[in-house]
């Protein structure tokens, strides 16, 4: 018998939490990557006009800007989401 169709004990249970534990880990870790790529990108597209081998002072004030508006939209999208689920 495996350890998928035996009954639950402590050390399944604790392992099983250990693992769902890691899973979440990994999840934030991936959605923290994709977001800071696509914000990037999309940021870096809208504000570097010229690319260079620096930024300019502008550039660099507005994908700050962008990033930072872009991270309160998706902080309020989220928190409606969570408040529609209640």
């Amino acid at each position: 018998m495996d350890s998928f169709s035996s009954p639950s004990s402590a050390g399944s249970t604790a392992s099983t939490e250990h693992l769902m534990e890691q899973i979440k880990a990994q999840l934030a870790q991936a959605y923290a990557q994709e977001f800071l790529e696509t914000v990037g990108n999309k940021c870096f597209a809208k504000c570097v006009t010229k690319p260079g081998t620096s930024l300019s002072g502008s550039e660099s004030s507005c994908i700050s800007r962008c990033i930072d508006r872009y991270i309160e939209a998706t902080g309020i999208v989220s928190r409606a989401l969570f408040s529609m689920q209640r």
